[in-house]
């Protein structure tokens, strides 16, 4: 490095500690920058222009390091092995370090050693903020959070070629215990583009954080949960550790975040009881006979999560494979997608060219409801042509089932249908994962470049789940592959054609959307060639059918089963929060705890019981064979004509939607609460007079 480089370094970094203005053509730092230079001049009394020898431990203190954290370079080893062949390459090494820096393994290529270490990264070198002054690993300890150092950002004169990431990985506790940092010697990208490289190392970080505390947790019973049902036991769902009476003994940050308590503090402590309206014995009663996912609510903001339990893992070493799907490894390297579906849970990204063995059609999909009849309609019309489809419906629906009915249903058939859930794709890598990139594009880019999604769907269908979370700088990007119909991938400059048929689905309302910035109005016009709306469980007329058609679907090859017809009417009675999905997690839970293959009414989730008994709080009128409408005709002739006219009104809506609650309430304008008081003042009772099993 030339002296005059370093001293006007140097020079800058004082100006900006003092306050003063920037010189020529000096660039203004972020504030998480700054901040360090501050205190690597006030509290750790270091001089920007020295050439201090790097900081390296001797070999015993090394070996106790490595040994403390046995465990954790253990569960690290298989993902920094993953994100290295990722980086490979491209002139980065891979360092992991303990809580005050040290740096305890590494990935690194041969051929690039040597300059490492005459940079001072090697295992052993203390990388502290007050060794090293700012630099990706110590500003991320005194920082507790990820940080980019890049260049010219260093503290040292000395460090200003070097471009640093790092993350931290924290403990069941909540305490940082080590740094991941992705660093090169001489990176010549800008700063913007360590957007990528800070994605790749924080996606790491958090999957070996979330390994460690199953692993450290692994004598404990285990509860995780996520407010979708397929993201349990995956990466980013919440994990709570229970003691043998179901009181929480440890939680991870995730689980903080979407309970929205302060700390992890808020929770310790505090029985599961109080936390979620279940128990933690029914929990762990059924775990023993099988894994299932239980629908519970969060009673401080009673907001929907779906629960897993797992028990204690005693004497077993888990590592990363065995903790969870790698629900994000297709975010890396396509090429090594599963093909297979958990019997739990959906990968979250999926590309396939043929179809699932039991992928359902139109025809299945048709039903009795009238408004589906409409929508299989519409789809069969318009199955071979280029029209776009935007399907709209509440979450758990069946979005992404239909849009593949609809593709089975079209010439593409035989070709690719890649489906990619928009919500489920960080923003700094959705881009990339949608368009591709070429070799070199970025930090951390596949040396030979990646497909990206529409090219992989080029002669067959894209389907693109939750439009509504795109980010707007790629819904342009977007609108601009639709109308001309070639991509260019990231780093090139050459457009590729592509021929693909894009139907797109969400549960938001995009037109409110559009009203407030937040989407494209000639996107959501060029999208919706046509839109099919799909109704909710509650709302579907044949809901007694479907009900009987996930039973015998979940039942298929397995035990014989069979519902009580209390249980059933409790299904029937529920609003559904969460559609087909919900449904089917609750039929298979039940399933797996219910006794005798007879599922009861005691099998279903607290909440759906209650339901069921608000509907059947008033005294039973009507007699067998006969409607609620001529059970009541003894009561027409009441003293009130108002009230007679109001319970009329409410037996005749009662029988024109078949006894369905929620279709009644909604025909008539009113909550299903409002309709339940409505009907015990009324002393109505609903419900046909012979209720048989299933």
């Amino acid at each position: 490095m030339a002296e005059a480089t370093a001293v006007a370094h140097a020079e800058g970094v004082l100006r900006t500690v003092h306050g003063l203005p920037r010189v020529g053509r000096e660039v203004q730092h972020e504030a998480p920058i700054t901040n360090s230079w501050t205190r690597c001049v006030n509290d750790h009394r270091l001089d920007p222009s020295k050439l201090y020898a790097p900081t390296v431990i001797g070999s015993l203190d090394l070996k106790d390091r490595q040994t403390q954290h046995e465990d954790l370079v253990q569960i690290a080893a298989a993902e920094m092995d993953s994100l290295y062949d990722q980086i490979s390459g491209s002139g980065y090494a891979l360092l992991m370090t303990d809580a005050s820096g040290v740096i305890l393994c590494e990935r690194v290529d041969p051929t690039l050693r040597k300059m490492f270490r005459s940079a001072g990264l090697l295992i052993g070198a203390d990388w502290s903020e007050n060794r090293e002054g700012t630099n990706g690993i110590g500003t991320c300890i005194a920082e507790n959070r990820p940080v980019t150092v890049h260049r010219a950002d260093h503290f040292r004169a000395r460090h200003i070629g070097l471009s640093c990431t790092g993350a931290p990985i924290r403990d069941p506790g909540g305490s940082l215990v080590a740094v991941l940092d992705a660093s090169s010697v001489s990176s010549h990208d800008t700063r913007a583009s360590q957007m990528h490289t800070m994605a790749l190392v924080n996606l790491s970080a958090n999957l070996i954080e979330k390994c460690l505390f199953l692993r450290r947790q692994q004598n404990h019973t285990i509860l995780r949960f996520h407010s979708r049902p397929e993201l349990v036991n995956l990466l980013h769902d919440g994990a709570l550790t229970l003691s043998g009476d179901g009181t929480v003994i440890a939680a991870d940050d995730t689980a903080v975040r979407l309970l929205g308590a302060s700390n992890r503090l808020d929770l310790v402590g505090r029985p599961l009881s109080e936390i979620f309206d279940v128990r933690a014995e029914d929990l762990m009663a059924g775990s023993r006979t099988h894994q299932a996912i239980w629908p519970v609510r969060d009673l401080r903001r009673g907001r929907r999560y779906f629960v897993s339990l797992h028990e204690p893992q005693r004497g077993r070493f888990l590592d990363a494979s065995e903790s969870f799907d790698r629900s994000f490894e297709h975010l890396r390297e396509p090429q090594r997608q599963a093909a297979s579906e958990s019997n739990l849970v959906r990968p979250m990204l999926q590309s396939v060219a043929q179809p699932p063995k039991n992928a359902l059609t139109l025809d299945d999909l048709a039903g009795e409801d009238p408004q589906m009849l409409r929508n299989v309609r519409s789809a069969r019309r318009i199955a071979d042509s280029m029209v776009s489809v935007l399907i709209q419906g509440p979450t758990g629906s069946g979005k992404e089932v239909f849009a593949r009915a609809l593709h089975l249903a079209s010439s593409r058939a035989p070709q690719n249908f890649v489906a990619v859930n928009c919500a489920a794709i960080p923003e700094t890598l959705i881009e990339s994962e949608l368009f591709g990139y070429k070799a070199g594009a970025f930090t951390g880019a596949r040396k030979d470049g990646m497909r990206g999604k529409v090219l992989q769907a080029s002669g067959g269908t894209l389907f693109l789940d939750e439009i509504g979370d795109m980010p707007l700088l790629l819904q342009t990007r977007l609108l601009r592959v639709l109308e001309e119909h070639e991509v260019v991938p990231l780093g090139s400059e050459t457009p590729i054609k592509v021929d693909i048929r894009v139907i797109c689905a969400s549960h938001r309302n995009l037109r409110e959307m559009i009203a407030k910035g937040q989407f494209r109005e000639d996107l959501y016009y060029r999208l919706n060639g046509i839109t099919l709306e799909l109704p909710s469980l509650a709302q579907r007329s044949d809901r007694d059918r479907l009900i009987r058609e996930v039973f015998s679907i979940e039942t298929a090859g397995g035990r014989p089963a069979a519902m009580e017809a209390e249980a059933f009417q409790c299904l029937m009675d529920y609003n559904w929060p969460g559609n087909v999905r919900e449904l089917r997690n609750v039929i298979r839970t039940a399933l797996a705890i219910c006794e005798g293959g007879v599922i009861t009414r005691l099998d279903l989730p607290r909440e759906l019981r209650e339901a069921a008994a608000e509907a059947e709080a008033a005294p039973v009128l009507a007699v067998p064979g006969a409607s609620a409408t001529t059970a009541a005709v003894a009561e027409a002739a009441s003293s009130n004509p108002l009230e007679a006219a109001e319970k009329e009104a409410l037996l005749s809506a009662i029988d024109a939607n078949r006894w369905n609650m929620s279709l009644t309430a909604q025909q008539l304008g009113m909550s299903r609460n409002t309709l339940y008081r409505k009907l015990k003042r009324h002393r109505i009772a609903v419900g046909p007079a012979r209720r048989d099993q299933i």
